[in-house]
């Protein structure tokens, strides 16, 4: 992976920016001695780290404005960072860029129970939405893995999803509205309490555009009740190819569950060995399914799950008979990224999604994949809607180990693709992806999204280096030359 050429005369300007910033945001509202700046140079793709010029921890909306429109008059680039928890290098920093960290901004606004909304800022936990209506028997429904540390403001930048995004959706699904600052500082509302807003769906850009349109400075999120009734069946196979066949059974049939998710063996073993959920870690593969609703639903479909597994020849079949034993179920898929972790120095979690009918053909060339580089894997994915997280364990301190681990990825992403899938479900394309994307795109298609970021970011000053394998110039991609009655792309419609 190559991040951009630095600017070498900006680099030069470091104590310059930094005394210009610091009167901006002053206190210790400015990071820019060197053992400072160690915590903020990598991000949750610890692989690479790079030190940024320096970092800044502004604690209102008229910081934030006055830092964006004071780097961009003078040419300095932004990478915003919430918690760092993004597995795509979406916060990685540069060498000759500030760092803007939004962890101050870390309040509930407003609970507003009426119009089951929340208003909150982008520094807030994912879990903590949850535990400020718990009491009101609300939640928050998208819950990504590190809910414990994953902010808000990065679950946009991302559009995270998290094993009940199958019933309840992801992110965007559940964001009503944003407060953002643009790279010229200015601030603007998009959406609001409603259900919907007037004009062009300007949220719906926003939300995934991993921080290359704008700076979020506060999110209004929607807030369901609680359901009634949630049970969970813990059900192991003895293959991956019946867990895969049960996982298609279960949607054919009509029923959606608040969350589908699959593990194999290896996944298995690791997160029993970490968590002790009772899993089975004699089967092939593990599903876990949640139903909830009413007391007489869930009991009818917990049957019929049963049921349609029974017929796949599952040989585990539980259903939890109390909250805390569904909390158990979830325990140990919630802890398996850092499960593996315990197996192995380094693992690179890759995010990819595919046609629910693909998922045995797919595991099945993981496994081929695993034996031809070498490289350890186990995985653990969301089953429901496809979202594949394979965990390559491999070895940074032994020669080659990491580009084989870079290599073994990309195949993997490549299938994706191949399949009918697509190259994320929810953790963004960051640097990880972003070489990828001719696999996915054409260079039509990449220059029309490039013209989205033109319209927000003219200067190209917001998270540069990311998602786009190359970046145009917003005035290479704003002429139109068309000669003899023929544009540069004629593949497009005229009109």
């Amino acid at each position: 992976m190559k991040m951009p050429v630095p600017d070498a005369a900006i680099i030069a300007r470091k104590a310059e920016i930094v005394r210009a910033l610091q009167r901006l945001v002053p206190g210790e509202g400015v990071i820019g001695d060197p053992a400072g700046l160690i915590p903020f140079q990598s991000d949750g793709l610890s692989a690479y780290r790079q030190t940024p010029l320096a970092v800044v921890l502004p604690e209102t909306v008229a910081q934030v404005s006055a830092v964006m429109a004071w780097c961009q008059a003078n040419g300095v680039k932004v990478v915003p960072r919430g918690a760092g928890t993004s597995l795509s290098g979406g916060a990685l920093p540069l060498t000759d860029g500030v760092v803007l960290g939004m962890a101050k901004f870390n309040r509930v606004l407003e609970v507003d129970l009426a119009n089951r909304c929340a208003v909150v800022q982008p520094g807030v936990t994912n879990l903590a939405i949850s535990a400020a209506v718990e009491a009101d028997g609300f939640y928050y429904a998208p819950d990504p893995s590190s809910q414990i540390a994953c902010t808000i403001g990065g679950n946009v930048a991302e559009n995270s999803g998290g094993v009940h995004c199958l019933k309840y959706g992801l992110t965007t699904h559940n964001v009503l509205g944003c407060e953002i600052v643009l790279m010229s500082g200015e601030v603007v509302r998009l959406g609001g309490k409603g259900f919907d807003a007037a004009g062009y769906d300007l949220l719906g850009v926003v939300t995934g555009s991993e921080g290359l349109l704008g700076v979020v400075t506060e999110v209004t999120v929607r807030l369901l009740r609680k359901p009634q009734t949630a049970r969970a069946l813990l059900l192991g196979f003895p293959s991956v190819e019946a867990a895969g066949g049960a996982v298609g059974d279960i949607i054919a049939a009509g029923v959606i569950p608040a969350g589908l998710e699959m593990m194999d063996n290896p996944a298995i073993v690791a997160a029993e060995a970490f968590v002790h959920a009772g899993y089975p870690t004699e089967c092939a593969a593990l599903l876990i399914v949640e139903l909830d609703g009413p007391e007489a639903e869930c009991a009818e479909l917990s049957a019929h799950v049963a049921e349609l597994a029974r017929a796949r020849g599952a040989t585990t079949i539980r259903t939890s008979a109390s909250d805390a034993e569904r909390l158990a179920f979830w325990a140990g898929r919630k802890a398996a990224f850092p499960a593996v972790g315990r197996l192995t120095p380094d693992y690179y979690c890759m995010d990819g999604t595919i046609p629910r009918r693909e998922l045995p053909r797919v595991l099945a060339a993981i496994g081929e994949m695993s034996g031809r580089y070498g490289l350890r894997v186990a995985n653990v994915f969301h089953a429901g809607d496809g979202n594949l997280h394979p965990l390559i364990m491999y070895d940074a301190d032994k020669a080659g180990e990491l580009e084989a681990a870079e290599a073994f990825g990309a195949e993997i992403l490549k299938l994706c693709v191949a399949v009918g899938g697509v190259l994320t479900g929810e953790h963004g394309v960051g640097v990880e992806k972003r070489d990828l994307m001719g696999e996915m795109f054409s260079e039509t298609d990449l220059a029309c999204q490039q013209r989205v970021k033109c319209a927000f970011d003219p200067d190209l000053l917001l998270n540069p280096g990311k998602v786009f394998p190359r970046l145009h110039r917003c005035a290479e991609l704003g002429r139109v030359h068309v000669h003899r009655g023929q544009t540069a792309f004629p593949e497009l419609p005229r009109f």
